[in-house]
């Protein structure tokens, strides 16, 4: 759990949510929650992609080079 949160506290905050926003908005809450964080995750997972993508692409050095002086 959340450091220093135990389970009463969650009730006590949805309590407090429920008393705020009402029960008849609460489903739509969570589903635009729910919303934000599939979105949050797709962006994620694209940056994940990108960067490696951006690896493949550069070119990995060679050991015996032969344009190399010794």
């Amino acid at each position: 759990m959340i450091r220093g949160l135990e389970g009463w506290h969650f009730i006590i905050i949805l309590v407090i949510v429920l008393l705020l926003w009402g029960a008849p908005k609460l489903p739509g809450l969570a589903k635009s929650l729910g919303q934000s964080m599939r979105i949050f995750r797709k962006e994620m997972k694209g940056l994940g992609d990108d960067k490696a993508a951006e690896k493949a692409d550069k070119p990995a050095a060679t050991e015996g080079d032969s344009t190399s002086t010794k």
